[in-house]
């Protein structure tokens, strides 16, 4: 058994970042699914998808839940499931966290979500044509 990962985004986000992460890595043990939200739909219906895609994917080891925005009704979801279920949710989501994580299958639920949360600051940099800049900004 492994976690699985959901990734809860505003429209189709979080299809692009899945499709374009799976296609770097290539394989996968882990399951994954996206649940995207609409700009205007009914938050109640979209929770219930959210519990059910846990519920599903949840085989013993827990869910991990990427998030695009901290505060926004995708993350607002996906919190919303925290006390309910054997999950953990990092918000924030971009592509070097994404491929982290999948790269991972074999860690705890609990370790699968400090691995996502450190690709996702780590995978950020300032490009700039002076590397002593871009050496500064990602030190300090």
């Amino acid at each position: 058994m492994s976690v699985n990962i959901l990734v809860i985004t505003h429209n189709q986000i979080g299809q692009e970042l899945v499709e374009t992460a799976l296609t770097t890595i290539q394989s996968t043990p882990m399951q994954i699914r996206t649940l995207s939200v609409p700009m205007i739909g009914d938050i109640d219906d979209i929770f219930l998808q959210a519990q059910a895609l846990v519920h599903s994917l949840n085989a013993g080891d827990g869910v991990l839940i990427l998030t695009d925005l901290y505060g926004s009704t995708p993350a607002n979801i996906a919190t919303q499931l925290l006390p309910k279920s054997q999950v953990k949710v990092v918000s924030g989501v971009n592509l070097p966290m994404l491929i982290r994580t999948l790269n991972y299958p074999n860690l705890s639920l609990t370790e699968l979500a400090l691995k996502a949360y450190s690709g996702g600051q780590e995978g950020v940099f300032l490009c700039t044509t002076d590397i002593r800049d871009a050496i500064k900004c990602n030190e300090s």
